[in-house]
C-alpha cells in the first residue's frame, strides 16, 4: 500500500510539473519590449493550455477507455475530431472577444508604424489550425502514456499471477518432498530390521528428529545454512546404519556458515541419490559429500558416489528426487544456480552452485 501511494504521489508530481512547464513557458520567452509580458496578455494565452488539459484528461479518464480500449477506434477518432475541432472554434472566439476587449488600444504612433510595415496578416485558419494541431498531438501524448500505463499494468498483473503460479507450485513440490523423504527413509529402517533390531530402534529416535525439521523448517522459505548442515549430517549417519564395509563414506561441511540462508532440503535429494546409487553389497564403493562457502554470496555443493544404477523392477521410492530439485532450483534461484550431473565410468557426481 505504501508503494502504490509513493508512486502516485510521483506521478502526481511529473503532471504537475509537466503542466506548469507549459505554463510557465511565455517566461521564458524573449518578447517584443514594446509589448512586454503583462496579466492581461497572458490570460490570454493561457487558453491553449486549458483546452490541451481539458483535452488530455477528458481522454485518460473517459474516451479512452470507452472507445480505444473497447476497440471502437472510430468512434474513438470521431469523438476526438468534434472534440478538437469544437474546442478549436471555441478557442478562437475566446481570442477575438479577448483582443477586443482586454487590450489597450495603440497610440496612433503605433497605427501609423503598423501600417508603414505593411506585413500582409496571416490567414485566421493558419492559426485556428495550428491550435488544432496541437490539440491533436495532445491527444496522442495521452493516448501513448494510457497504453504505456495500461501495458505497465497488465505486465505487473501478470508478473503477480506468475508470482502466485510459482509458489503454489513450489507450495506442492515440498508437500511432495515430505512423503517422498519419508519413504524412503521408512525403507531403510525396515532393511535395517532385519540386520540389527537395537539399531534399528535408534534409527527411529533419529528419524522423529529429522522429521521435527522436514515438517517445520521446511515451510519456511529460507532456514540458516548451519541447521541445514545439521539435519544433513543427522540424515547421512541415519542413512550410514546400514552400509557395508566395503562402502567409504567421507563428508565436509563448513564450520561456520557464515549467517547464510537457504532454501530447506536443497542437499537432501543429493545425498539420498547418492546413498541410493552408490552402494553395493557385494563391491567396493564409495560417496562423498562436500559442502563448503568459499565466499559469502557462494554455496557449493559436491556430491560423488559409485555409480551402481537400479533395476528396473527396484521400486524403492518415487524417483522425484533429483527432478524435484532441479523445479525448486528453477522456482527459487531463477539465474542465480548451477546444476550439473553426469556419469564418468563408473563415478556419478552432482555439482551444485547457489549465488545466495
Amino acid at each position: 500500500m505504501r508503494k502504490s501511494a509513493i508512486q502516485k504521489t510521483v506521478l502526481v508530481a511529473i503532471h504537475v510539473i509537466g503542466w506548469g512547464f507549459v505554463f510557465l513557458l511565455p517566461l521564458f520567452i524573449v518578447r517584443n519590449a514594446s509589448r512586454p509580458i503583462t496579466w492581461t496578455w497572458y490570460s490570454g494565452f493561457c487558453a491553449l493550455p486549458l483546452a490541451c488539459v481539458l483535452l488530455f484528461y477528458t481522454n485518460t479518464f473517459l474516451i479512452i477507455e470507452r472507445t480505444l480500449f473497447r476497440k471502437r477506434i472510430i468512434r474513438f477518432v470521431l469523438v476526438n475530431l468534434i472534440y478538437i475541432v469544437s474546442l478549436g472554434l471555441l478557442l478562437h472566439a475566446w481570442q477575438e472577444f479577448h483582443r477586443d476587449h482586454f487590450y489597450p488600444p495603440q497610440t496612433e504612433q503605433n497605427e501609423k508604424e503598423t501600417e508603414q510595415k505593411k506585413y500582409p496578416h496571416p490567414p485566421i485558419v493558419l492559426f485556428i489550425g495550428r491550435d488544432m494541431l496541437l490539440m491533436g498531438l495532445t491527444v496522442a501524448l495521452s493516448v501513448a502514456l494510457k497504453i504505456t500505463g495500461n501495458w505497465y499494468k497488465i505486465e505487473r498483473e501478470k508478473q503477480e499471477l506468475e508470482k502466485a503460479r510459482a509458489e503454489a507450485e513450489l507450495k506442492n513440490l515440498k508437500s511432495q518432498l515430505n512423503p517422498h523423504f519419508l519413504f524412503n527413509t521408512l525403507n531403510n529402517i525396515y532393511s535395517l530390521i532385519a540386520i540389527n533390531p537395537d539399531r534399528a530402534q535408534y534409527a527411529v529416535q533419529d528419524l522423529s528428529k529429522l522429521l521435527r525439521h522436514v515438517l517445520y523448517d521446511n515451510t519456511q522459505d529460507l532456514v540458516p545454512l548451519d541447521r541445514e548442515i545439521d539435519f544433513t549430517r543427522s540424515y547421512i549417519e541415519l542413512m550410514s546404519l546400514r552400509l557395508s564395509p566395503n562402502t567409504r563414506l567421507e563428508v565436509r561441511f563448513p564450520e561456520n556458515g557464515k549467517g547464510a540462508l537457504v532454501a530447506p532440503l536443497l542437499f537432501i535429494p543429493l545425498v539420498e541419490n547418492a546413498f541410493k546409487h552408490g552402494v553395493s553389497a557385494t563391491r567396493d564403493s564409495f560417496i562423498r559429500v562436500s559442502v563448503s562457502l568459499p565466499d559469502s554470496d557462494r554455496l557449493e555443493c559436491l556430491v560423488e558416489n559409485s555409480n551402481f544404477p537400479k533395476a528396473d523392477n527396484d521400486r524403492s521410492g518415487s524417483g522425484i528426487g533429483i527432478q524435484n530439485l532441479r523445479r525448486r532450483l528453477e522456482l527459487l534461484y531463477p539465474g542465480k544456480y548451477s546444476f550439473q550431473t553426469g556419469i564418468s565410468g563408473d563415478r556419478f557426481s552432482a555439482h551444485l552452485i547457489i549465488h545466495l
